[in-house]
Protein backbone atom coordinates (compact mmCIF):
# COMPACT_ATOMS: atom_id res chain seq x y z
CA UNK A 1 0.00 0.00 0.00
CA UNK A 2 1.77 3.69 -1.01
CA UNK A 3 1.49 6.60 1.13
CA UNK A 4 -1.34 8.16 -0.58
CA UNK A 5 -3.43 5.20 -0.28
CA UNK A 6 -2.74 5.22 3.76
CA UNK A 7 -3.49 8.43 3.45
CA UNK A 8 -6.58 8.49 1.84
CA UNK A 9 -7.74 5.35 4.28
CA UNK A 10 -6.95 7.29 7.36
CA UNK A 11 -8.82 10.52 5.84
CA UNK A 12 -11.59 8.11 5.40
CA UNK A 13 -11.59 6.87 9.23
CA UNK A 14 -10.97 10.40 10.11
CA UNK A 15 -14.21 11.49 8.36
CA UNK A 16 -16.24 8.66 9.85
CA UNK A 17 -15.56 8.96 13.09
CA UNK A 18 -16.14 13.09 12.77
CA UNK A 19 -19.52 11.75 11.61
CA UNK A 20 -19.97 9.63 13.82
CA UNK A 21 -19.01 11.86 16.78
CA UNK A 22 -21.33 15.18 15.42
CA UNK A 23 -23.92 12.42 15.30
CA UNK A 24 -23.36 11.17 18.87
CA UNK A 25 -22.80 15.10 19.76
CA UNK A 26 -26.07 16.05 18.07
CA UNK A 27 -28.13 13.12 20.24
CA UNK A 28 -26.16 14.24 23.18
CA UNK A 29 -27.78 17.39 22.92
CA UNK A 30 -30.74 17.12 21.96
CA UNK A 31 -31.44 14.35 25.29
CA UNK A 32 -29.62 17.90 27.17
CA UNK A 33 -32.21 19.85 25.59
CA UNK A 34 -34.89 17.36 26.20
CA UNK A 35 -34.19 16.80 29.64
CA UNK A 36 -34.18 21.07 30.37
CA UNK A 37 -37.17 21.00 28.67
CA UNK A 38 -39.17 18.11 31.03
CA UNK A 39 -37.50 20.04 34.13
CA UNK A 40 -38.45 23.45 32.61
CA UNK A 41 -42.39 22.16 32.05
CA UNK A 42 -42.51 20.59 35.51
CA UNK A 43 -41.27 23.79 37.21
CA UNK A 44 -43.48 25.79 35.25
CA UNK A 45 -46.45 22.95 36.03
CA UNK A 46 -45.55 22.93 39.91
CA UNK A 47 -45.97 26.61 40.25
CA UNK A 48 -49.79 26.71 40.16
CA UNK A 49 -51.58 26.80 43.57
CA UNK A 50 -52.13 23.38 45.14
CA UNK A 51 -55.00 22.64 47.14
CA UNK A 52 -53.33 19.39 48.01
CA UNK A 53 -49.97 20.58 48.80
CA UNK A 54 -50.42 19.84 52.81
CA UNK A 55 -52.27 16.53 52.20
CA UNK A 56 -51.06 13.22 53.39
CA UNK A 57 -51.63 11.16 50.34
CA UNK A 58 -51.53 7.66 51.30
CA UNK A 59 -51.93 8.22 55.55
CA UNK A 60 -55.12 6.19 56.52
CA UNK A 61 -56.12 4.66 60.18
CA UNK A 62 -57.53 0.61 59.50
CA UNK A 63 -58.81 -1.26 62.16
CA UNK A 64 -57.11 -4.38 60.95
CA UNK A 65 -54.39 -5.31 58.04
CA UNK A 66 -54.49 -8.95 57.23
CA UNK A 67 -52.84 -10.90 54.03
CA UNK A 68 -55.16 -13.20 51.57
CA UNK A 69 -52.98 -15.87 49.56
CA UNK A 70 -54.46 -16.42 46.41
CA UNK A 71 -55.22 -20.27 44.89
CA UNK A 72 -51.65 -19.03 42.92
CA UNK A 73 -49.82 -18.48 46.13
CA UNK A 74 -50.22 -14.66 46.02
CA UNK A 75 -50.00 -13.08 49.14
CA UNK A 76 -52.52 -10.32 49.06
CA UNK A 77 -52.08 -6.75 51.49
CA UNK A 78 -55.54 -6.49 52.96
CA UNK A 79 -57.06 -3.31 55.26
CA UNK A 80 -60.35 -3.56 56.79
CA UNK A 81 -62.05 0.04 57.77
CA UNK A 82 -64.81 -0.95 60.24
CA UNK A 83 -68.20 0.91 60.04
CA UNK A 84 -70.50 2.27 62.75
CA UNK A 85 -72.66 -1.13 62.77
CA UNK A 86 -69.93 -3.60 61.29
CA UNK A 87 -71.19 -6.07 64.02
CA UNK A 88 -74.82 -6.31 62.31
CA UNK A 89 -75.10 -9.07 59.81
CA UNK A 90 -77.15 -6.90 57.35
CA UNK A 91 -74.71 -4.03 57.37
CA UNK A 92 -73.12 -4.06 53.30
CA UNK A 93 -69.10 -3.97 53.13
CA UNK A 94 -67.71 -1.81 50.62
CA UNK A 95 -65.16 -3.66 48.73
CA UNK A 96 -62.60 -1.57 46.76
CA UNK A 97 -60.69 -2.67 43.83
CA UNK A 98 -58.37 -0.50 42.18
CA UNK A 99 -57.04 -0.33 38.88
CA UNK A 100 -53.47 -1.06 36.58
CA UNK A 101 -50.10 0.38 37.50
CA UNK A 102 -51.66 1.92 40.83
CA UNK A 103 -52.83 0.66 44.40
CA UNK A 104 -55.44 0.70 47.18
CA UNK A 105 -54.18 4.41 47.81
CA UNK A 106 -56.26 5.18 44.53
CA UNK A 107 -59.41 5.54 46.58
CA UNK A 108 -58.16 8.20 48.63
CA UNK A 109 -60.33 10.42 49.03
CA UNK A 110 -63.18 7.67 49.02
CA UNK A 111 -61.78 6.14 51.96
CA UNK A 112 -61.98 9.31 53.58
CA UNK A 113 -65.44 10.00 52.63
CA UNK A 114 -66.79 7.36 54.33
CA UNK A 115 -64.89 6.56 56.92
CA UNK A 116 -66.97 6.04 59.99
CA UNK A 117 -70.49 5.68 58.08
CA UNK A 118 -69.63 2.30 56.16
CA UNK A 119 -67.63 -0.84 56.41
CA UNK A 120 -64.73 -1.01 53.96
CA UNK A 121 -62.36 -3.36 52.51
CA UNK A 122 -59.14 -2.14 50.04
CA UNK A 123 -56.48 -4.79 49.17
CA UNK A 124 -53.67 -4.36 46.54
CA UNK A 125 -53.79 -6.39 43.74
CA UNK A 126 -51.52 -8.94 42.19
CA UNK A 127 -48.25 -7.30 41.77
CA UNK A 128 -49.11 -4.02 43.16
CA UNK A 129 -48.29 -1.93 46.26
CA UNK A 130 -47.58 -4.20 48.95
CA UNK A 131 -49.07 -7.07 47.73
CA UNK A 132 -46.98 -9.91 46.33
CA UNK A 133 -46.07 -10.71 42.24
CA UNK A 134 -46.82 -14.03 40.40
CA UNK A 135 -43.36 -15.78 40.35
CA UNK A 136 -43.33 -17.25 37.12
CA UNK A 137 -46.24 -16.39 33.64
CA UNK A 138 -48.40 -13.99 32.66
CA UNK A 139 -51.59 -12.59 35.15
CA UNK A 140 -55.38 -13.19 33.99
CA UNK A 141 -57.82 -11.38 34.68
CA UNK A 142 -59.66 -14.71 35.53
CA UNK A 143 -56.90 -14.97 38.10
CA UNK A 144 -57.58 -11.65 39.68
CA UNK A 145 -61.33 -12.21 39.61
CA UNK A 146 -60.36 -15.28 41.48
CA UNK A 147 -58.65 -12.91 43.82
CA UNK A 148 -61.12 -10.83 44.38
CA UNK A 149 -63.86 -13.95 45.71
CA UNK A 150 -60.73 -15.06 48.07
CA UNK A 151 -60.28 -11.94 49.76
CA UNK A 152 -64.31 -11.74 49.57
CA UNK A 153 -64.65 -15.34 51.78
CA UNK A 154 -61.54 -13.45 54.53
CA UNK A 155 -63.29 -9.95 54.57
CA UNK A 156 -66.66 -10.56 54.26
CA UNK A 157 -67.83 -14.43 54.58
CA UNK A 158 -71.43 -13.48 55.25
CA UNK A 159 -73.96 -10.22 54.47
CA UNK A 160 -74.32 -8.17 51.78
CA UNK A 161 -71.64 -6.39 49.61
CA UNK A 162 -70.98 -3.48 47.28
CA UNK A 163 -68.26 -3.75 44.79
CA UNK A 164 -66.68 -0.62 43.36
CA UNK A 165 -63.63 -1.10 41.01
CA UNK A 166 -61.55 1.27 38.95
CA UNK A 167 -60.42 0.44 35.23
CA UNK A 168 -58.75 -3.24 36.04
CA UNK A 169 -60.55 -3.13 38.92
CA UNK A 170 -63.55 -3.28 37.26
CA UNK A 171 -62.03 -5.64 34.78
CA UNK A 172 -61.45 -8.06 37.54
CA UNK A 173 -65.40 -7.44 38.93
CA UNK A 174 -66.74 -8.72 35.58
CA UNK A 175 -64.08 -11.80 35.56
CA UNK A 176 -65.81 -12.68 39.13
CA UNK A 177 -69.23 -11.93 37.36
CA UNK A 178 -68.32 -14.07 35.16
CA UNK A 179 -67.07 -16.64 37.03
CA UNK A 180 -69.37 -16.78 40.43
CA UNK A 181 -72.78 -15.06 38.61
CA UNK A 182 -74.74 -16.56 41.26
CA UNK A 183 -72.82 -14.13 43.93
CA UNK A 184 -75.02 -11.41 42.13
CA UNK A 185 -78.28 -12.84 43.31
CA UNK A 186 -77.39 -13.56 46.62
CA UNK A 187 -74.72 -11.31 48.24
CA UNK A 188 -74.07 -8.55 45.88
CA UNK A 189 -76.01 -5.77 46.48
CA UNK A 190 -74.77 -3.03 43.71
CA UNK A 191 -71.67 -2.19 41.65
CA UNK A 192 -69.90 1.10 40.80
CA UNK A 193 -67.49 0.66 37.83
CA UNK A 194 -65.24 3.77 37.82
CA UNK A 195 -63.37 4.50 34.42
CA UNK A 196 -62.76 0.84 32.42
CA UNK A 197 -63.86 -1.08 29.93
CA UNK A 198 -65.25 -4.35 28.64
CA UNK A 199 -63.06 -4.90 25.84
CA UNK A 200 -61.36 -3.63 23.03
CA UNK A 201 -58.70 -1.53 24.80
CA UNK A 202 -56.36 -3.14 21.98
CA UNK A 203 -58.02 -0.37 20.22
CA UNK A 204 -57.30 2.65 22.26
CA UNK A 205 -55.12 5.40 21.02
CA UNK A 206 -54.39 7.21 24.18
CA UNK A 207 -55.47 10.61 22.52
CA UNK A 208 -52.58 10.26 19.75
CA UNK A 209 -53.12 10.52 16.36
CA UNK A 210 -53.86 7.09 14.32
CA UNK A 211 -50.63 7.20 12.45
CA UNK A 212 -48.68 7.20 15.76
CA UNK A 213 -50.51 4.90 17.75
CA UNK A 214 -51.11 2.42 15.18
CA UNK A 215 -46.58 1.71 15.73
CA UNK A 216 -47.73 0.88 19.54
CA UNK A 217 -49.57 -2.39 18.63
CA UNK A 218 -46.34 -4.44 16.90
CA UNK A 219 -44.48 -3.70 20.17
CA UNK A 220 -47.01 -4.97 22.43
CA UNK A 221 -45.40 -8.89 21.99
CA UNK A 222 -42.16 -7.69 22.35
CA UNK A 223 -42.39 -5.66 25.59
CA UNK A 224 -44.59 -8.58 26.48
CA UNK A 225 -41.80 -11.18 26.51
CA UNK A 226 -39.41 -8.75 28.19
CA UNK A 227 -37.20 -10.58 30.92
CA UNK A 228 -36.17 -9.51 34.35
CA UNK A 229 -32.89 -8.31 33.19
CA UNK A 230 -34.43 -5.73 30.69
CA UNK A 231 -37.00 -5.21 33.15
CA UNK A 232 -34.29 -3.81 35.25
CA UNK A 233 -33.17 -1.76 33.30
CA UNK A 234 -36.10 0.20 31.93
CA UNK A 235 -37.02 0.33 35.87
CA UNK A 236 -33.71 2.26 36.55
CA UNK A 237 -34.48 4.27 33.38
CA UNK A 238 -37.84 5.23 34.31
CA UNK A 239 -36.74 6.10 38.08
CA UNK A 240 -34.14 8.16 36.24
CA UNK A 241 -36.79 10.37 33.99
CA UNK A 242 -38.22 11.61 37.20
CA UNK A 243 -39.62 14.40 35.15
CA UNK A 244 -40.64 12.89 31.95
CA UNK A 245 -42.74 10.72 34.14
CA UNK A 246 -44.31 13.34 35.98
CA UNK A 247 -45.44 15.46 32.72
CA UNK A 248 -46.30 11.72 31.24
CA UNK A 249 -48.66 11.18 34.43
CA UNK A 250 -50.42 14.00 34.15
CA UNK A 251 -51.30 13.94 30.74
CA UNK A 252 -52.66 10.16 30.57
CA UNK A 253 -53.89 10.45 34.25
CA UNK A 254 -55.86 14.04 34.25
CA UNK A 255 -58.02 16.11 31.99
CA UNK A 256 -58.36 18.99 33.41
CA UNK A 257 -55.27 21.68 32.21
CA UNK A 258 -53.78 22.90 35.52
CA UNK A 259 -54.75 19.81 37.80
CA UNK A 260 -53.10 19.71 41.42
CA UNK A 261 -49.25 19.51 40.95
CA UNK A 262 -49.22 17.01 44.79
CA UNK A 263 -51.56 14.93 43.12
CA UNK A 264 -50.10 13.95 40.15
CA UNK A 265 -47.18 13.16 41.71
CA UNK A 266 -48.97 10.80 43.98
CA UNK A 267 -49.98 8.87 40.77
CA UNK A 268 -47.11 8.84 39.58
CA UNK A 269 -45.27 7.42 42.91
CA UNK A 270 -47.81 4.66 42.31
CA UNK A 271 -47.32 4.20 38.24
CA UNK A 272 -43.42 3.87 38.87
CA UNK A 273 -43.57 2.09 41.78
CA UNK A 274 -44.92 -0.77 39.61
CA UNK A 275 -42.32 -2.51 37.64
CA UNK A 276 -41.71 -3.07 34.17
CA UNK A 277 -42.07 -7.00 35.00
CA UNK A 278 -45.54 -6.72 36.18
CA UNK A 279 -46.60 -4.53 33.66
CA UNK A 280 -45.24 -6.52 31.17
CA UNK A 281 -46.72 -9.72 32.43
CA UNK A 282 -50.01 -7.80 32.57
CA UNK A 283 -50.26 -6.48 28.73
CA UNK A 284 -51.86 -9.28 27.02
CA UNK A 285 -54.74 -10.28 29.47
CA UNK A 286 -55.46 -6.06 29.50
CA UNK A 287 -55.42 -6.52 25.40
CA UNK A 288 -57.27 -9.08 25.18
CA UNK A 289 -59.95 -8.83 27.74
CA UNK A 290 -63.38 -8.81 26.26
CA UNK A 291 -66.34 -9.79 28.57
CA UNK A 292 -69.06 -7.03 27.03
CA UNK A 293 -71.05 -10.37 26.31
CA UNK A 294 -70.74 -11.88 29.28
CA UNK A 295 -72.50 -9.08 31.81
CA UNK A 296 -75.30 -10.33 31.90
CA UNK A 297 -74.88 -11.06 35.82
CA UNK A 298 -74.93 -7.22 35.98
CA UNK A 299 -77.88 -6.67 35.38
CA UNK A 300 -79.47 -8.10 38.55
CA UNK A 301 -78.26 -5.27 40.87
CA UNK A 302 -78.24 -1.53 40.54
CA UNK A 303 -74.96 -0.29 38.78
CA UNK A 304 -73.04 3.35 38.94
CA UNK A 305 -70.90 3.74 35.88
CA UNK A 306 -68.65 6.65 36.32
CA UNK A 307 -66.03 8.32 33.83
CA UNK A 308 -64.74 11.36 32.67
CA UNK A 309 -65.24 12.92 29.40
CA UNK A 310 -61.52 13.08 29.03
CA UNK A 311 -60.43 10.11 29.62
CA UNK A 312 -57.43 8.91 26.93
CA UNK A 313 -57.10 5.92 28.44
CA UNK A 314 -60.47 4.06 28.96
CA UNK A 315 -62.53 6.13 27.11
CA UNK A 316 -66.27 7.24 27.86
CA UNK A 317 -67.50 5.44 24.60
CA UNK A 318 -66.12 2.31 26.19
CA UNK A 319 -68.20 3.44 29.63
CA UNK A 320 -71.58 4.44 26.92
CA UNK A 321 -70.95 0.73 25.63
CA UNK A 322 -71.27 -0.97 29.30
CA UNK A 323 -74.37 1.10 29.62
CA UNK A 324 -75.86 -0.08 26.17
CA UNK A 325 -75.62 -3.34 27.52
CA UNK A 326 -76.72 -2.62 31.35
CA UNK A 327 -79.53 -0.06 30.16
CA UNK A 328 -81.27 0.17 33.94
CA UNK A 329 -77.46 1.89 35.27
CA UNK A 330 -76.93 5.18 35.70
CA UNK A 331 -74.13 7.01 33.94
CA UNK A 332 -72.25 9.98 35.52
CA UNK A 333 -70.05 11.80 33.27
CA UNK A 334 -67.25 13.87 34.89
CA UNK A 335 -66.62 17.18 32.55
CA UNK A 336 -62.62 17.43 32.57
CA UNK A 337 -62.10 14.38 33.93
CA UNK A 338 -59.02 11.74 33.33
CA UNK A 339 -58.50 8.64 33.82
CA UNK A 340 -57.91 8.99 37.56
CA UNK A 341 -61.55 10.72 38.27
CA UNK A 342 -61.90 9.79 41.63
CA UNK A 343 -58.72 11.52 42.59
CA UNK A 344 -59.05 14.51 40.35
CA UNK A 345 -62.79 15.54 41.00
CA UNK A 346 -62.92 13.68 44.00
CA UNK A 347 -66.11 15.29 45.26
CA UNK A 348 -68.38 15.12 42.41
CA UNK A 349 -67.34 11.20 42.06
CA UNK A 350 -67.84 10.63 45.99
CA UNK A 351 -71.45 12.79 45.31
CA UNK A 352 -72.37 10.42 42.69
CA UNK A 353 -71.39 7.25 45.23
CA UNK A 354 -72.96 8.61 48.52
CA UNK A 355 -76.22 9.20 46.21
CA UNK A 356 -76.20 5.94 44.05
CA UNK A 357 -75.38 4.07 47.71
CA UNK A 358 -78.18 5.79 49.79
CA UNK A 359 -80.84 5.11 47.28
CA UNK A 360 -79.70 1.00 46.97
CA UNK A 361 -79.08 0.62 50.08
CA UNK A 362 -82.32 2.18 51.18
CA UNK A 363 -84.18 -0.61 49.75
Amino acid sequence: MTGSDVDIKNGSRRRKVGIIGAILGVAAAGVAAGVATERYLVHRSKRVDDVYADEEFGVWDSDEELTVTTDDGIDLHVEIVNGPDSDQADQPTLVFVHGFCLDMGTFHFQRKALEGTHRMVFYDQPGHGRSGKLRKGEYSLDALGAGLRAVLQATAPTGPVVLIGHSMGGMTIMALAEQVPELFESRVEAVVLISTSAGKLDQVNFGLPEVVAKFRRPLLPVVGIAGPISSGVVDRARRASTDLAWLLTRRYGFGTARPSPALVSYVEKMNTTTSTDVIARYLRTLYTHARLLVLGPLRRVPVLLVCGDRDVLTPLTHTREIAAVLPEAELVVVPDGGHVVMLEHADEVNDAIETFLKRVLAR
